[in-house]
Order: C-alpha cells, then structure tokens, then sequence
C-alpha cells in the first residue's frame, strides 16, 4: 500500500494535524533562519505533499480544500478591514497610480515580452493577463508575524486589496482579445468581444454588492453584542456564508469578503473595528499554518525544470512590470521615499488567483478548438497553465522574503 492510502486509511484529518505539527515546528526553523515562517509552513507542506513523502494525497487535498477558501475568507476580510478611506486619503493620490501603474505596467511589460520571445500575440496577451494578480495571502501573513504598521504598511494592505479587481477586468479583456485572434485567424471570422468581457465585470459587481449586502448585516448583527466569543462567531458565520455563495455563484470570495470588511472599518468607529478584530488575532496564526501548508503541498516542484525560457521571461518580466510600475506610480503620485523606493518588492507573491485564471483559460481555449477545430488554442492553455503553476513556486518563495525584508528596512516591523 502506498503513502496516500495508507495516510488516508487513518484519516484525513489525522493527516493535517500531524502536517499543522509539523508546519508549526517548521515555522520556527525558518525564523532562527531569519526567513518569515511562512517559508517553513510551505517548506512542511511540500516535503509531506505529493512532491515528496506524498502524506498529503491529492484526495486529501481536495478534502480539505474548504480550509483554504475559509482562510481567504479572513484574509480578505481582515484586508477590507485595513481599507479605510481615511487612511487612504491620507496615503495621497499615489495609492491609486500606484495600484494603475503596476497593474498595467505588469500587462505591458510581460506581454511584450513573451510577444518578443514567440511572436505569438494570443499566447503574449494571455500570459500578460496572468501577471497583475497577487497572492494576498503571502503578503497578510507576514505583516501579521512582523506586526508591522506605517504608511508603507497601509500601502501594501491596499495594493493587495485592489489589484485582484483590477486583475480580473485586464484578464478578461486580454482574454477576450485573444480569443478573438484565434478565431479570426483560423477561419476569417470576426467575434465580438463585449459579451467576454460583461463576465469578468459581472463577476466584480456581483460580488462587491454580495459583500456590500453581508457588511450591512454584519455590522447590525455586532452592534448588539460585547462579548468577544460572540464576535468571533458571527466573524466566521459571515465569512463561511459569502464564501459559500461567492463559490455556489462563480463569484470572488476575496472581493466579496474584502467588501464586508471594507464596511465595517468605514461605517464604524476605530474603536469599535478595533474590538471586532482582536478575536481574529487569536485564530490567523493558526490557519496561516494549515493554509501555508496545503498551499506547500499544492506546490508541484517537479514542475521547475518545465520553466524554460517562457517560464524564466515571465518572471523576469512580470518582477521587472511590477516593481517598476508600482516606482512610476508613486512618483506621479508623489509618494513618500519609502513607498517609492520599496512597495514594489512587496507584492511580488502570486499564487491561487492566478493559476485559477490560467485554469479557466485552459478550459475556454480547449472549447475553442472543439467549436472551431483550433488546436493552437489547446497549446497555449497548456503553456500557460504548466507554465504559471511553476512559476508561482518561485513567487511564493520569494515573495515573502521581500515582503519581510522591507518592512524590516523601512522599520515598520515591531522588533
């Protein structure tokens, strides 16, 4: 009998505890290390994941895959949370170049390069659309170990916040243009792109009004108690509801909980936000871990060979786009040097979002070739989703080392 059956002969749940045990004890190397913990947790999960030991089967991921849509459930909504207007506001206009410049800056500077490298402009476009979406998961994390605060820590909160938005109205463009070449070119038919592009920006508004709706309802639901255990449980209520409707309605659950914080912190006094967090504070560290390693045994390291040349310009391009745009954008903005000079190397993390889209363009082209006999179509699905699987271990790697290393410059991390 093999690792998978006989772990999952003692049971699922076994098997995460012993993987939460081992993650724990994993985080705490990586900090004698001087590397952010979550770097031990998806160093845990690989090792015990279907990379290595394979403790982790794919069953037992996809069993317990629940546990990383409720943990970016709280995520997105401890984000919305930090999302007040006022401190937005007194960010300056730069937050918003910002989050512009490096999302199109990303799009541009990937698209152009992978055009470069291949010539092919549907395959160019759809690996630019992959590039503005990040990983907020990585960057929450170890703002939360650090306990950092400050301007720059503000700016990060809101960057991860929006780009998702933004990231799934320029995929759904980009897609729909590329799908549009397709066709064009094999049978010499023109498509129109308006009804592609009405499902990404459906998806958008749906789920800010389903997070706007559940807000509403959140906020009157905590009015009437004190009790922080009470809190606590109508927090995870709400989180459990808006993520199971964002999933039973192809919805974002990030947007959708990230409005329901989004309310909160610009409807009600600091004080009172700051009340209906602290039972959060008390529960992250824990699905941090049990996140961090799923998302480590998700992490096919066998796929790093297949990088190639695509996979190694992505990286390079998509860095290069998001660094420099999130510079352009706070220099029109007219942001503070640190901002400047180090937001860029701290949403650098991609994961979930991301191989997500690159799933579902896997898919829609594969429809593409059945409807209209393109098998082109079916080749760039599959560049770009064994291409953005692979790449996004390196981002997860990397990314929380920067995130880490520049709140620790700028001296934003408590000590």
């Amino acid at each position: 009998m093999n690792a998978e059956h006989s772990f999952l002969h003692i049971s699922t749940m076994t098997v995460l505890g012993l993987a939460t045990f081992a993650g724990f004890y994993a985080g705490h190397a990586a900090r004698k290390l001087r590397l952010p913990s979550i770097i031990g947790y998806m160093a845990a999960g690989i090792i015990l994941g279907p990379s290595m030991l394979n403790i982790y089967g794919k069953e037992a991921l996809e069993s317990l895959s629940f546990i990383t849509e409720l943990t970016l459930g709280f995520i997105a909504f401890t984000v919305g949370s930090e999302l007040s207007l006022y401190a937005i506001k007194r960010l300056g206009p730069g937050i918003v170049a910002i989050i512009f410049a490096e999302s199109f800056m990303a799009f541009i500077v990937v698209t152009a390069a992978i055009y470069f490298l291949t010539g092919d402009l549907p395959m160019a476009l759809i690996f630019g659309a992959m590039a503005p979406a990040s990983a907020p998961a990585g960057t929450v994390a170890v703002i939360h170990e650090c306990r950092a605060s400050g301007t720059l820590t503000k700016a990060l909160y809101a960057v991860v916040g929006f780009d998702d938005g933004l990231a799934i109205v320029i995929y759904g463009i980009a897609a729909a243009f590329s799908r549009s070449l397709l066709i064009e070119e094999s049978t010499g038919i023109s498509s129109s792109i308006l009804p592609l592009f009405w499902e990404p920006l459906k998806e958008i508004v749906l789920s800010i009004l389903l997070g706007l709706i559940a807000g509403k309802f959140f906020c009157a639901a905590v009015e009437k108690t004190s009790k922080p255990k009470t809190v606590f449980i109508i927090i995870v209520c709400i989180v459990l509801i808006v993520t199971g409707l964002s999933d039973r309605w192809h919805l974002s659950l990030i947007l959708a909980n990230m409005t329901v914080g989004f309310v909160l912190v610009n409807t009600k006094h600091e004080a009172f936000v700051k009340r209906i967090k602290e039972p959060l504070l008390e529960v992250m560290p824990l699905l941090f871990i049990m996140f961090f390693c799923l998302a480590g045994a998700h992490l096919d390291i066998g796929l790093l060979p297949s990088l190639g040349m695509i996979g190694t310009v992505y990286i390079l391009a998509r860095s290069a786009g998001l660094v420099g745009g999130a510079r352009m954008g706070a220099v029109i903005g007219k942001s503070e040097e640190k901002i400047r000079k180090y937001l860029g190397l701290g949403i650098l993390s991609q994961a979930g979002v991301a191989i997500g889209l690159s799933l579902m363009i896997k898919n829609s082209f594969s429809e593409i070739d059945g409807a209209y006999g393109i098998p082109h179509a079916v080749e760039i699905g599959t560049v770009v989703l064994t291409t953005i699987t692979a790449s996004s271990v390196v981002f997860e790697l990397v990314g929380p080392v920067l995130t880490r290393y520049i709140l620790k410059k700028t001296g934003e991390a408590a000590e």
